[in-house]
Parts: C-alpha cells; sequence; structure tokens
C-alpha cells in the first residue's frame, strides 16, 4: 500500500511541477530543468508529467517529452507487471 501512496504523491508533485513550469516560461522568470523534470518522470512520475503536459500545453513541442515521457511510462508498467508475475 505505500507504493500507492508514493506513486500518488510523486505523480500529483510532478503534474504541479508541470504547471509551475508554464507559469514560470510564460512569465520569462526561472525555470524548472529538463533534468528534473525527467528525473521526476523516472522515478514514477510519469503519468502525472504526461498529463500536465496535455493540460498545461507544456513540452509539447520536444520531441524528447513528446516520446520520452511515454517510453519511460511504458518501461515502468512492464517492470511493475514482471514483478507482479514474479510474486
Amino acid at each position: 500500500m505505500e507504493w500507492f501512496i508514493y506513486l500518488l504523491l510523486i505523480n500529483i508533485t510532478s503534474y504541479l511541477v508541470m504547471g509551475y513550469d508554464k507559469r514560470q516560461a510564460i512569465a520569462k522568470k526561472r525555470r524548472v530543468s529538463e533534468k528534473n523534470l525527467f528525473l521526476l518522470a523516472l522515478i514514477g512520475g510519469g503519468v502525472g508529467m504526461y498529463i500536465g503536459m496535455k493540460e498545461y500545453r507544456h513540452k509539447t513541442k520536444h520531441r524528447t517529452f513528446t516520446a520520452g515521457i511515454p517510453i519511460i511510462i511504458t518501461i515502468q508498467i512492464i517492470g511493475v507487471v514482471f514483478i507482479i508475475l514474479g510474486r
């Protein structure tokens, strides 16, 4: 159950960070680095990041995000399936 709470929180965080970065971009202020955005996705926040991309229309012209985030999500889903089937 702890893993579910973790995934929920990291995805909410990722979603909110995408919104924050979009507002910072509009205001031409200091932004969240792409490295940190990908790090959030890699540690489990890919779905929140993807939803944030679509909701805020942010990073949607960047191929690294439009392809990279779904690839990360897919790999993570495959990993979870293997873990569950391995039990």
